[in-house]
């Protein structure tokens, strides 16, 4: 069966975006990017393989991207509509058009009977890029966290997982620390 994987970056006190959705107090550390194009090439952006010295499309484990209408929309704002080309993107989202968005797919129901659906087709592992609101519906169904630890305290933003008090235990796989301060932390459930 495919894995649910949730990969994303966070802050020391576990944010993953600022209150208005932005991540650029998160940049990618330049010594951070050439593990990510080695060992998570399918997680960054189509638009980057190149600079990145990306194959494109990259090999794998994941062939589907999920992200929350919050993850999707900075990439809208600058008129990216495919971040992912690479893989089978789908966007939740109630507010978004079908129609607006034909690069993904959008899926308005939920999101747990999708991803259960979604883990019995055949197909690679999948990869929870976010957000916060769309972790904590899924939450139960994650397999794997890997979390980019960054070196900052944000105080307030969207949290790694929004949901209410409910304590999940996984057990640490392994860990890379960076000089830039940044540790890349695998946990399964």
């Amino acid at each position: 069966m495919r894995k649910l994987v949730y990969f994303v970056a966070t802050t020391l006190d576990g944010f993953i975006a600022a209150p208005d959705g932005s991540f650029d107090f998160l940049p990618l550390a330049p010594d951070v990017a050439p593990y990510l194009a080695t060992e998570w090439p399918q997680t960054l952006p189509t638009f980057a393989h190149a600079q990145l010295g990306v194959a494109s499309p990259p090999t794998g484990r994941f062939d589907t991207v999920l992200m929350g209408r919050g993850t999707y929309q900075p990439g809208l704002a600058i008129g990216v509509t495919s971040p992912y080309a690479h893989l089978r993107q789908y966007v939740f989202s109630r507010t978004l058009a079908p129609a607006d968005h034909p690069d993904v797919e959008v899926v308005a129901g939920d999101p747990v009977a999708f991803v259960r659906d979604l883990k019995t087709r055949p197909g690679g592992d999948i990869w929870l890029c976010g957000g916060g609101h769309l972790a904590g519906q899924l939450f139960d169904e994650v397999d794997e966290l890997v979390v980019k630890l960054n070196p900052v305290v944000a105080g307030s933003g969207i949290p790694l997982v929004a949901r209410g008090f409910a304590p999940h235990r996984f057990t640490l796989t392994a860990t890379r620390p960076f000089d830039s301060d940044v540790v890349v932390l695998r946990y399964a459930r």
